[in-house]
């Protein structure tokens, strides 16, 4: 077993009371890290601190809090003031058609998507420059680098996201402190069921046949596990992962055709 060096660490983990979110969550408290939870519900958080702290973990903090607004971004900072380690995470916005997306949504999927994870950067990044230590991973989706239309709303934040973190990755690597962005495609979690749901009503297929569809584009031949994410994250919050920054790593079963 590999110690990660981040064990007594304090880590802040968004949207975690399930999916990705719970994943990274669990796999840093297993790592020994302090590690605080959020979500919009309170009994869907205790379920996932349960599983997180019968996986091995440290029991985590609880944090009702919505990230789509300032009090509940001020909630989240007032727990856990000054985190060791960020990874911010945020439900995306539904597939849909540009003749359906008027100013309102446009500003919804910026918000969560872009600015929630901007802001509460800038909130602790000035403390992890001064202990010389920080890790922010940013939970964004494959489709930054190969956007598809229905998915306007979530990439294009994303891609802002991306921007951002690449630029201040710059300023800040002298002071030990990385920032990277995770990029999932079609992991088996709750949003791929979603997904399924949709593919068996648009296709009038049953259920394994969706989400045989849904898979056919991934060479691995399967849909990736939540705990291989989650160990992904733990790596790059790593003491070994100082050297790792602005970088966008892919976790998609190979799916990626580009060669950069």
């Amino acid at each position: 077993m590999v110690d990660l060096g981040i064990a007594g660490r304090s880590a802040l983990v968004c949207a975690s009371s399930a999916g990705l979110g719970l994943a990274c969550a669990a796999a840093l408290a297993r790592e020994g890290c302090a590690v605080t939870i959020n979500g919009r519900h309170a009994a869907r958080l205790e379920k996932a601190a349960d599983v997180i702290e019968g996986s091995g973990g440290r029991r985590p903090r609880p944090v009702v809090a919505d990230l789509d607004t300032a009090e509940g971004r001020a909630a989240l900072l007032a727990a856990c003031p000054d985190p060791d380690i960020l990874v911010t995470n945020n439900g995306g916005p539904a597939p849909g058609r540009l003749d359906q997306w008027d100013h309102a949504a446009w500003s919804a999927a910026l918000e969560a998507n872009l600015l929630a994870p901007i802001l509460l950067i800038q909130a602790v990044i000035g403390g992890m420059r001064a202990r010389r230590f920080g890790r922010v991973v940013n939970i964004t989706s494959a489709m930054v680098k190969t956007p598809r239309l229905p998915m306007a709303l979530s990439t294009t934040a994303r891609t802002g996201l991306t921007a951002f973190t690449k630029a201040l990755s710059v300023e800040v690597a002298g002071d030990n402190v990385t920032l990277n962005n995770l990029m999932p495609e079609k992991f088996d979690t709750d949003r791929l069921e979603f997904m399924t749901q949709q593919v068996m009503k648009a296709r009038n297929a049953d259920h394994d046949s969706a989400r045989a569809l849904l898979g056919k584009s991934i060479p691995a031949r399967r849909f990736g596990r939540p705990e291989e994410f989650g160990d992904a994250c733990a790596f790059l919050c790593s003491a070994q992962a100082g050297y790792i920054t602005g970088q966008n790593l892919q976790l998609d079963g190979g799916s990626y055709g580009g060669l950069i």
